[in-house]
């Protein structure tokens, strides 16, 4: 068994364990960062001063026994340390292929997010404009609530005052959608009655038409002896010269004429629904004579008297739907065409009270 030293061999003991101790955090550290070279010098250093300390000092076997143990104890981690820093690094090359990964990602991110962001900002300006507006009332809103205690009594005044002139605007409004809501349902039934009124005024015209057509052809024989047949205003105007059935300054029809009246007649004693009106026109020429007619005016009234009652002599025409007048020289068809002016005008006119009647709706 080895000999106890003096306390200076103790304390020199001492020193060997804090070195190998320390060769042990030394060789970690250099591990880590691969500069395990660098050991073997450090490692001799250690060597030497072990042996140089065991010359000079007596150690009992038991102690050299645990220092032993933790050098190898100090190379066991040292070798843990290596791999731990192995698998580091493996990690570490790992997280940075996934690092380019994400990077790329990132970059594809931000390409598909421009045309986005352009749009967004685009938004953002239309959406700023519009609530220009806003931000400006909000503004005013918070200098009035800053204000006076008048200003701001004032400013309640005055939008009462508001309130209530908007609601007597709102009334105002309710009454005129109620006026408008009536006035509607009256444009919808007088639309009604302007059909109604359309519809039986085609009607009329369809049947005034029919009517001219049918005069037209019960006189066709005399359409070449100065006899014509319109339809104008509604109305249908028969047209007969004077000289088919008067002759000169007479107003007793002659016998062609009478054929062609006594034939309108015929027909017309059917139509129950007509107003008949004769009229008696001349020409310019004045008269100057004693005995009947004395002018035109009586000329024309005698004529169309006399066609009168011709037609109702030879039809069962009712005498309070025809009207004899003479109209003189006042009515001229014709500028120049004298015989034209000289006539007999019949006038159909359709009863219209029906259609009074709804006007009067």
């Amino acid at each position: 068994m080895a000999m106890c030293l003096p306390n200076i061999k103790n304390e020199m003991f001492k020193l060997q364990v804090t070195l190998l101790l320390f060769f042990n955090t030394y060789k970690c550290k250099f591990a880590g960062h691969h500069k395990t070279h660098h050991m073997r010098p450090l490692t001799a250093i250690f060597s030497i001063i072990t042996i140089a300390l065991l010359l000079h000092s007596c150690v009992p076997a038991r102690k050299y026994e645990e220092m032993e143990a933790k050098y190898k104890q100090a190379e066991s981690d040292l070798a843990s340390c290596k791999t731990k820093h192995e698998a580091t690094e493996k990690s570490l090359a790992d997280i940075q292929t996934e690092l380019a990964e994400l990077k790329k990602s990132n970059d594809k991110l931000r390409s598909d997010t421009a045309e986005q962001g352009r749009v967004i900002r685009t938004q953002r300006y239309l959406y700023d404009k519009i609530n220009e507006q806003n931000r400006e009332i909000q503004r005013q809103l918070e200098f009035l609530r800053k204000g006076a205690e008048d200003d701001s009594k004032k400013l309640s005044t005055e939008m009462e005052a508001l309130r209530i002139q908007l609601q007597r605007k709102e009334d105002e409004l309710k009454t005129l959608e109620k006026d408008l809501d009536r006035r509607k349902s009256e444009l919808e039934k007088s639309e009604v009655r302007v059909k109604e009124l359309e519809d039986m005024l085609a009607k009329k015209d369809a049947a005034v038409k029919a009517l001219k057509d049918k005069v037209a052809e019960a006189l066709l024989s005399f359409k070449d002896k100065g006899l014509t047949v319109e339809q104008k205003n509604g109305k249908v105007y028969v047209s007969l010269e004077a000289k088919l059935l008067f002759a000169t300054m007479s107003y007793n029809v002659d016998k062609e004429g009478k054929e062609a009246l006594i034939k309108l007649a015929k027909l017309l004693e059917t139509q129950t629904d007509l107003e008949v009106e004769v009229e008696g026109h001349t020409d310019t020429d004045k008269i100057h004579r004693t005995e009947v007619p004395i002018d035109n005016w009586e000329l024309s009234v005698l004529r169309a008297t006399s066609v009168v009652k011709l037609m109702l002599a030879n039809s069962k025409m009712d005498p309070k739907k025809i009207t004899a007048a003479g109209k003189s020289e006042f009515l001229p068809v014709h500028v120049t065409d004298k015989a034209k002016n000289r006539r007999i005008e019949i006038v159909l006119i359709p009863n219209l009270d029906e259609l009074y009647k709804i006007l009067e709706k």
